[in-house]
């Protein structure tokens, strides 16, 4: 009695990315009420700066438009239900945009649709492109929610782009070829690419000429290009963010056809962790995008309180400065952290430069170089180390071994236990491979020397061990 949809096993809910986050939320941890519950590393929320926005709500008390001195304000946001957005906030919102780009860019307000979230802005730009049963190419690995937020209710495929780690997971021509022929034998339609620029799980920023060669080839194939730029303002080190937009301006083609098969998904959840307000948006240079996507947008709008409120953040220009520049000091910092713990367990992770997580490379850990090796690896953090981390086929990458690491959810302190904790697991895993290899080694040499007096044994048995304690 119910839809295909409501019935249907498409959402992706089963995946191992969203099973680690229910483990946790059976038994999450807390210093003081459960020290030994899990620890979330699986989520991407940016909390190291919040404080900041915490001290402007307090100099700026106004702000919210609900204080007795805004009463007229309260009236015209209870009201105001325009869903094209509030003109004050969309300025604020194309201002900070270019901010973050160093002003190197520029955006036109008028062609901003604003939307409950980038989960929200994807979906939106699906509906407006693609057709159920038509393609978009995905560069591996990335994000888990993708299965959810293009394919649910859209109808839309994904045809993956594979990226390897022998070039840090770069995009080539041949794999962007090669992805598009594997759709074309599939017999699906490909309307587009869509990638994320920082990329999310890899933790860094697409190059120039990955960027060129991007632009190069849906302008080749007539096809969309979404890049989807919700982390772009947590770039912290080098070689720093490149838009989209800036290849458009800087090969002249912002007042071309190409310029329309271009658009830009952002938002403010990762930027500013503000990811409970819902604020997304989608920026397009295609006038039919923009009035259909805003059309569709009334089916999630952003609160005009919401809106007010981060009008007023984002136009003190004083403070989006100061917060850029100190988030991206702490993102570094935290990175830096994480990074030098995992190297003191002999774990190493892609060089990154931006993003709330680590690609980090547990090869090493794996008791087998398969996904089912990379699976009980995981079931073994999640379950016995009490840490939820996302294994890298969860995000489709094509080679096991690799996990996505978040550190900017939680304090300096909770970091510290998590990597103790790893730390202890990847010492136990090292002295259980060392005694097998051990107990293997006296097992051949026992089979060797049946013949030989118990004592030549005993001492061959002595030896072994004192050798392998003394290269511990």
């Amino acid at each position: 009695m119910l839809s295909a949809k409501a019935t249907c096993n498409s959402h992706g809910q089963d995946s191992s990315y969203f099973l680690g986050w229910e483990e946790y939320e059976k038994n999450p941890y807390h210093p003081v009420n459960n020290p030994n519950g899990m620890i979330q590393m699986g989520l991407a929320e940016n909390q190291l700066s919040f404080d900041l926005l915490e001290s402007w709500l307090n100099n700026n008390p106004d702000s919210s438009g609900f204080t007795a001195q805004s009463v007229s304000s309260f009236k015209e946001l209870a009201l105001f239900q325009d869903y094209h957005g509030l003109p004050a906030f969309k300025n604020a919102l194309a201002d900070f945009m270019s901010e973050i780009r160093d002003n190197k860019v520029t955006f036109n307000p008028n062609n901003l649709v604003l939307t409950a979230g980038a989960t929200s802005a994807n979906e939106t730009l699906m509906f407006c492109v693609a057709d159920p049963g038509d393609a978009f190419l995905i560069p591996t690995p990335y994000y888990p929610g993708f299965d959810r937020d293009l394919k649910w209710r859209t109808g839309a495929e994904i045809v993956p782009i594979h990226c390897s780690s022998s070039n840090g997971f770069r995009i080539t021509q041949s794999a962007l070829e090669d992805a598009y022929q594997q759709a074309q034998k599939q017999n699906l339609k490909v309307k587009g690419v869509l990638v994320t620029n920082p990329s999310n799980p890899l933790g860094t920023s697409l190059s120039l000429h990955e960027l060129e060669l991007l632009v190069s080839f849906i302008s080749s194939k007539k096809l969309h290009l979404i890049s989807d730029e919700i982390y772009s303002g947590t770039v912290f080190s080098s070689p720093g963010f490149i838009s989209i937009m800036e290849v458009l301006k800087n090969k002249d083609l912002l007042n071309t056809d190409v310029a329309k098969q271009v658009h830009i998904v952002y938002s403010l959840s990762k930027d500013l962790g503000l990811p409970g307000f819902r604020i997304g948006a989608i920026y397009s240079n295609d006038d039919v995008v923009v009035s259909a996507a805003t059309k569709m947008s009334s089916f999630g709008l952003i609160s005009s309180q919401t809106q007010y409120l981060l009008s007023q953040i984002l136009s003190d220009k004083k403070f989006t400065k100061n917060y850029l520049t100190e988030n991206r000091k702490r993102l570094k910092q935290r990175h830096d952290m994480l990074e030098k713990a995992l190297h003191k367990t002999g774990i190493s992770c892609l060089k990154g430069n931006a993003g709330l997580f680590s690609w980090v490379d547990m090869r090493c850990l794996l008791s087998s170089q398969t996904f089912e090796g990379e699976m009980e690896l995981w079931k073994k953090i999640v379950y016995d180390v009490g840490l939820n981390i996302s294994p890298g086929s969860s995000c489709h990458c094509s080679e096991p071994g690799w996990f996505r690491v978040c550190f900017a959810n939680m304090s300096k302190e909770t970091l510290v236990l998590a990597m103790q904790r790893l730390s202890s697991f990847v010492d136990s895993s090292v002295k259980k491979t060392n005694h097998n290899h051990w107990r293997r080694h006296v097992n051949k040499s026992s089979r060797k020397s049946k013949s030989l007096p118990k004592w030549v044994f005993s001492l061959s048995f002595a030896t072994t061990r004192s050798g392998k304690n003394s290269d511990r």
